[in-house]
C-alpha cells in the first residue's frame, strides 16, 4: 500500500564510485533535463537510479547495500521506480538480475539511450558537453576517454569500461568551453589512461595537444592531470607543464607496487629501475611538481621481502601524496588465477605501514611550507574555516588549506593569496595576504 508520494516523476541519480561515474551521472543528468525532466542528485525524488560501482570488494558492497536499501523504500511505497547502471551493473547484471529481481531495470556502462528511453527521454547526440555538473561550481571533471587497453593483472576495468577510446580535441574542447562559461575556473582531466590518450584517433600519444588547445580556453584558471600510466608516458607534457601557468604541477600517476617480482606479475609492464628513473626525469624536468601515486598491498605472492622493498622505496621517493589500498581479488582478472595468500590482517598492517611512513613524509614537506604564499582556491566552507587548495592538490584525496572565517571573508570558488602559518600532516592552515 502507498504511504506518500514524493514530488511525482523526480528522478533522483546516487552516484557511487570515482570520478568518471561521477561525470557519467552529469552527463546522464544533463541529457534528462534537455528532455525536461525533474532531475536531482542524491536528493529526495520517485524515480531513482543508482549508478554503481563495481571496482572492487568494498565498493561493490557499498552499491549492492544501496540497491537493497532503494528497493526497501520501494516496497514501502516510498519510491515508484529503481533503475541500476554503471560497472557493477556491468560487470555483473546476470547476478543482480536474479538476487534482486524487483528492480525495475538493469543497465551497463554503454547502455545510456536505453536508460534514456525507460525514464521517458530521448537521447540528444548534439549535446557535447552539457552536462548538469553535481561537484562545486569551481572546478568540473573532464573525461577525455574511455576504457582502457592496458594488460594489468588485477583490475577490472576492461571487463566494465571496454577497450580505450579517446573523445575528439574539439569535443573537448567544446567542453570545456560550455563549462568555463559556467564558472568552472578548474579542469581535472580524468581517464583511465590519460598517457594513452590519442593513440586510437591520431595514431599518436596525443595529450599534450589536447592541453596546447585546452589552455586557449578563456576562463580557466587550473587543468590538473588525473591517472596517467608509468609506460609509455609523453614526455612532451612535461614541457607544456613547465611553460603554460594554467597546468597545474600536479600528476596522479598510480604505480601500484616496485617489487620487480610483483610488477611482473600485475603485468605492469615496467621494473623498478624504469619506474625510478621515470620519477627522477619528471623532478628534473618539473622541479616543483607534486606526484601522488597510490599503491597495492597484500597483491597474491606479495612477501615480507617485496613489502620491505616497497616501504625502503616509498622512503627513498617521498612522494608529495600517496594512497594505499588492500589487494582485492576480483574474478576473471588474470590474477585471479593465483592464490590470494596474504592474510587480511597482514594486508591491513602493510597499508597502514605503509601510510604510516607517507603522514611523515607530508608532515616534513609541510613544515617546509610555513611561511611560503600559494595561490588558493576557495572550495567551500566548513564550520569556522574556509577550505581550500593549492595548485598541488586535487579535490577529496589530498592536502587542503584552512582559512579562519571570523578573520577573513572569501567567496566560494574565488582564488586568494595565502600564507601558510601553521601546517599537520595532511592540512595547511593559512592567512590571506591582501
Amino acid at each position: 500500500m502507498r504511504t506518500k508520494t514524493l514530488k511525482k516523476n523526480r528522478i533522483n541519480v546516487v552516484t557511487l564510485g570515482c570520478s568518471k561515474n561521477v561525470y557519467d551521472s552529469e552527463v546522464l543528468m544533463g541529457q534528462l533535463k534537455a528532455s525536461g525532466k525533474d532531475v536531482v542528485h542524491e536528493q529526495e525524488g520517485n524515480v531513482v537510479v543508482i549508478n554503481t560501482c563495481g571496482f572492487i570488494n568494498n565498493a561493490k558492497e557499498e552499491s549492492v547495500n544501496t540497491i537493497l536499501h532503494y528497493m526497501q523504500k520501494k516496497e514501502e511505497g516510498e519510491v515508484d521506480k529503481v533503475f541500476v547502471t554503471g560497472c557493477l551493473s556491468e560487470r555483473y547484471k546476470p547476478d543482480l538480475q536474479k538476487e534482486i529481481p524487483n528492480v525495475d531495470q538493469y543497465f551497463g556502462t554503454t547502455e545510456l539511450p536505453g536508460l534514456l528511453k525507460a525514464l521517458g527521454a530521448d537521447y540528444k547526440h548534439e549535446l557535447i558537453g552539457e552536462r548538469l555538473t553535481t561537484t562545486p561550481k569551481n572546478y568540473a571533471y573532464l573525461k577525455i576517454a574511455e576504457g582502457c587497453d592496458r594488460p594489468c593483472s588485477f583490475c577490472a576495468i576492461p571487463l566494465m569500461r571496454g577497450k580505450h577510446k579517446s573523445t575528439p580535441i574539439e569535443d573537448l574542447v567544446t567542453e570545456a568551453e560550455k563549462l568555463a562559461a559556467n564558472g568552472v575556473k578548474e579542469l581535472i582531466l580524468i581517464a583511465q589512461d590519460l598517457t594513452y590518450y590519442g593513440l586510437d584517433l591520431y595514431k599518436r600519444r596525443n595529450l599534450a595537444e589536447l592541453l596546447e588547445n585546452l589552455v586557449k580556453v578563456d576562463g580557466i584558471e587550473w587543468i590538473r592531470l588525473h591517472y596517467a600510466f608509468p609506460t609509455g608516458f609523453p614526455m612532451d607534457v612535461l614541457d607544456i607543464m613547465k611553460r603554460e601557468p594554467k597546468i597545474c604541477n600536479y600528476l596522479d600517476i598510480p604505480l601500484q607496487h616496485i617489487s620487480d617480482a610483483i610488477l611482473k606479475s600485475m603485468r605492469r609492464g615496467t621494473t623498478k629501475e624504469k619506474t625510478t628513473k621515470l620519477l627522477q626525469d619528471f623532478r628534473a624536468k618539473v622541479p616543483e611538481m607534486t606526484i601522488r601515486t597510490t599503491l597495492i598491498v597484500g597483491y597474491p605472492g606479495e612477501t615480507e621481502e617485496d613489502f620491505q622493498i616497497l616501504k625502503q622505496w616509498v622512503k627513498d621517493m617521498r612522494f608529495e601524496r600517496l594512497g594505499c589500498f588492500t589487494y582485492s581479488h576480483e574474478e576473471n582478472t588474470h590474477a585471479y588465477n593465483l592464490e590470494d595468500d596474504v592474510p587480511e590482517d597482514i594486508k591491513l598492517n602493510r597499508a597502514n605501514e605503509i601510510m604510516e611512513i607517507q603522514s611523515q613524509i607530508s608532515w616534513e614537506l609541510n613544515q617546509a611550507k610555513i611561511g611560503q604564499e600559494f595561490k588558493v582556491v576557495i572550495d567551500r566552507k566548513e564550520g569556522n574555516y574556509f577550505i581550500g587548495r593549492t595548485e598541488f592538490d586535487s579535490p577529496d584525496v589530498d592536502n587542503e588549506v584552512l582559512i579562519d572565517a571570523t578573520k577573513t571573508y572569501l567567496k566560494t570558488g574565488e582564488f586568494a593569496t595565502v600564507k601558510v602559518v601553521e601546517a599537520e600532516d595532511f592540512d595547511l592552515y593559512g592567512e590571506v595576504v591582501n
